[in-house]
């Protein structure tokens, strides 16, 4: 893994991130099972996002998703989080739908999250009961409308429980903004020569999910601009 590279951090909204996001998804069937949905958590809904331009990168942006999907747990910090498949003998294959890992949050515990939905662009994690958050998270990759590709993680969860919650209140946001825009930076730095300009991250609370939007197998984002390159 390639050294830690400092760079700035910019919290709150930008709209310039070029998204190509819709709220009513095509996705493929995973395995629903025993997700720890939204509606059994506590607190609002949040939207967490953490996005960057990567510069010179290396990759399109589906070619850089399996990269990700066959490399997950490496691109978490260690001193935050640690990711383990549950299957190891998997382990240098992409993550497929229905595929579970373990999470050792620290401080917190280790938990289980499951592969409810991968396409060409993205991956998306659901949590499992027990895990501090209720909800999901998309990994994806794009173009923006000059060709750069960008590297975005979209969270939408309330927190597991009301003690959860509290948690998150008293020190959970800071710790998550950090391995998230960790995990973007180490995507950059290996993809590419890092990012353009700074890691961005947004919260908003949203009062229910997007109309249309699948929180048992489907995407928070979907990701689209690959098609150039075919």
């Amino acid at each position: 893994m390639p050294p830690v590279v400092a760079v700035p951090i910019m919290v709150g909204p930008d709209l310039a991130k070029g998204e190509r996001v819709h709220h009513t998804p095509h996705t493929t069937d995973g395995e629903a099972g025993d997700l720890q949905l939204p509606k059994a958590g506590a607190g609002p809904l949040l939207q967490r996002d953490y996005w960057a331009v990567i510069r010179q990168c290396h990759h399109r942006p589906s070619d850089l998703v399996d990269w990700v999907a066959r490399r997950f747990p490496e691109l978490a910090p260690d001193e935050l989080c640690v990711f383990e498949r549950e299957d190891r003998s998997r382990e240098g294959q992409p993550l497929e739908p229905g595929e579970g890992l373990t999470v050792h949050i620290q401080g917190a515990g280790t938990f289980g999250v499951r592969v409810i939905h991968k396409d060409r662009q993205s991956l998306t994690l659901a949590t499992l009961p027990g895990h501090p958050e209720a909800g999901r998270i998309t990994f994806g990759a794009y173009r923006n409308e000059y060709g750069d590709v960008l590297f975005h993680i979209r969270s939408r969860a309330r927190s597991g429980s009301p003690v959860h919650y509290w948690g998150f209140v008293a020190g959970g946001e800071a710790m998550q903004t950090n391995t998230w825009t960790e995990f973007v930076l180490r995507v950059a730095v290996s993809t590419g020569e890092g990012v353009v300009g700074a890691i961005h991250a947004e919260t908003v609370e949203l009062e229910d999910e997007p109309e249309g939007g699948d929180v048992t197998a489907g995407p928070t984002f979907l990701a689209r601009g690959d098609e150039a390159d075919d």
